[in-house]
């Protein structure tokens, strides 16, 4: 399938239901806040205890910070710091794909050795269920869009904003990084109109499946016709 097909196909898929308000449901509100800070609760300890061969490994490796944190957009474009184990070299440069997406392959020289496994086993986003406890982020949504990209939304896209970014979501699950950003943007905005709870279970099976199979781990797999222009790429700041 062509990419303008994709992306085609991802505009009527949105627009065949952008008439659905699921984000403003009781669910979405009251009773998956609550979910997540029970699960929260029952998780955070084997998340601390995760962390600590984590933290030694990181540490270990180039004697780093064991952290990095991103600004990102969270619901109603409200800014935020998302917390992720530290995957790469420190003061690396910034990468980007002609689409604004995040580089990253396999052979990726800027990622560390504790940080390729981390990678591929997804561990490195476990420190985002401290952003969902404080209320930044969901277990389940979107995921959310860097800062720096806030201003390159198209009208259709920004109804992914609706409801809070999520450690994992519908994209995530079943795209992860196979399709463009504004394929990702369009489908998360129909997620947002479309959230339920039989929706975000079958997400989270999913997630787990994806996980599992390490399907589209990296985004320069899936889309090897890209140029990386790293003229256009470096930037004074470090971002993963």
């Amino acid at each position: 399938m062509g990419k303008d097909v994709a992306t085609a196909n991802a505009e009527a898929h949105y627009a065949e239901s952008k008439d659905n308000k699921n984000y403003e449901s009781f669910y979405q509100i009251v009773f998956k806040r609550m979910v997540d800070i029970l699960l929260c609760i029952i998780f955070l300890p084997f998340v601390i205890l995760i962390t600590i061969p984590i933290a030694i490994a990181i540490k270990c490796e180039d004697g780093g910070p064991i952290f990095y944190k991103s600004r990102r957009l969270g619901r109603g474009w409200r800014e935020f710091d998302m917390l992720k184990f530290r995957s790469m070299k420190m003061n690396s440069p910034d990468f980007r794909n002609d689409d604004g997406s995040t580089y990253n392959s396999p052979t990726d020289s800027r990622v560390t050795r504790v940080g390729h496994f981390l990678r591929e086993t997804s561990l490195d986003e476990l420190p985002q269920f401290f952003n969902v406890l404080l209320g930044h982020m969901s277990i389940l949504g979107p995921r959310p869009g860097d800062v720096e990209s806030k201003d390159t939304y198209e009208e259709d896209e920004k109804d992914k904003l609706l409801v809070r970014p999520g450690i994992s979501g519908y994209t995530q699950a079943y795209y992860r990084n196979s399709i463009s950003v504004r394929e990702k943007r369009l489908y998360d905005a129909w997620y947002a109109h479309n959230v339920s709870m039989w929706l975000d279970v079958k997400i989270l099976f999913q997630t787990v499946v994806t996980v599992l199979k390490k399907d589209n781990i990296y985004t320069n797999s899936a889309f090897t016709e890209r140029s990386i222009k790293e003229e256009d790429m470096l930037q004074e700041v470090t971002v993963e």
